[in-house]
């Protein structure tokens, strides 16, 4: 606005002087100054006033779009509990083994709900101000360890045997926060471990790097991304077509999560696939070196 506005404002300027000289040439001068002047500003209000008319509407339908995804990830699991519960108020469970599978299926409900209110929070702490994540400097080996750990708790609760297969090069140090970045990596651990071959499932993490960039790479044997889907799958909610045809659990916030930490330590994630030979997320990051 100042780069369009100022010079308008000068040339308005010029054309004044121009008319308080009072000479007839000064006058003509000036005439076609003011004109071009008052011209510029009215082309420059019609484009400033488009731009920001058209931001404001795409905001308001990003933020409707937003509200009614979480209002539809929180009814679900909120619908689940409240008919158990009904069901055990009105004592219409005639035995134990269906009032604890109604408290079985109600304790997992609420914990999926409890995560997806964690990831909310999560994220919206991440994405509302980046200054939020302490930066310290710090081994890639021991977030990849801290990640993996996390990770193995996953892969025992769903009961399924899964190679996993690690290699870092030594020395590789970032500037970042550490449980930030062994989330993130972490996120991609499960997120290769959904959509992993249903047999013989294989995870490969690899981090390597050059003298300005940190590169972690986690790849799987699965099924593949879409090369259309591989922008929307970080967006919030949204999901590839590999989980909606395999059924497999998730509320679409963790590769969203993935990104916004990411971004707040200035990398960029890339994605690689082919269809039916899996996919490979790479997370690279700069280098830290300590000073001498």
């Amino acid at each position: 606005m100042l780069a369009s506005l100022v010079p308008t404002l000068l040339i308005t300027a010029i054309g004044v002087i121009l008319v308080a000289s009072g000479e007839p040439r000064s006058l003509t001068i000036a005439t076609g100054v003011l004109v071009l002047a008052f011209g510029a500003t009215a082309l420059a209000g019609y484009f400033f006033g488009t731009y920001f008319v058209t931001r404001g509407a795409n905001l308001a339908r990003v933020q409707n779009e937003f509200l009614s995804s979480v209002s539809h990830e929180l009814r679900t699991p909120l619908t689940s509990i409240l008919m158990f519960i009904e069901t055990l108020r009105d004592d219409r469970v005639t035995s134990a083994d269906e009032r604890r599978r109604c408290l079985t299926v109600a304790h997992r409900e609420l914990t999926r709900l409890d995560g997806l209110v964690g990831d909310l929070i999560q994220l919206s702490k991440i994405e509302g101000t980046h200054t939020a994540l302490v930066r310290d400097p710090v081994e890639i080996s021991d977030v990849v360890s801290d990640a993996l750990a996390a990770f193995e708790a996953t892969r025992l609760a769903g009961n399924a045997k899964v190679e996993v297969e690690t290699v870092v090069q030594p020395g590789m140090t970032v500037l970042g926060n550490r449980s930030a970045l062994a989330q993130a990596v972490g996120n991609l651990l499960s997120n290769a471990w959904k959509f992993t071959a249903p047999t013989e499932k294989k995870i490969d993490v690899r981090v390597e790097g050059d003298a300005n960039s940190v590169s972690i790479a986690v790849s799987d044997n699965g099924l593949g991304v879409a090369r259309a889907e591989r922008e929307a799958i970080f967006q919030k909610f949204e999901r590839g077509s590999a989980a909606a045809v395999g059924g497999s659990p998730g509320s679409g916030l963790g590769l969203a999560i993935v990104r916004a930490v990411v971004e707040a330590h200035r990398g960029r994630i890339e994605v690689q696939s082919r269809a039916d030979h899996g996919t490979c997320f790479r997370i690279v990051l700069p280098r830290h070196r300590a000073a001498a």
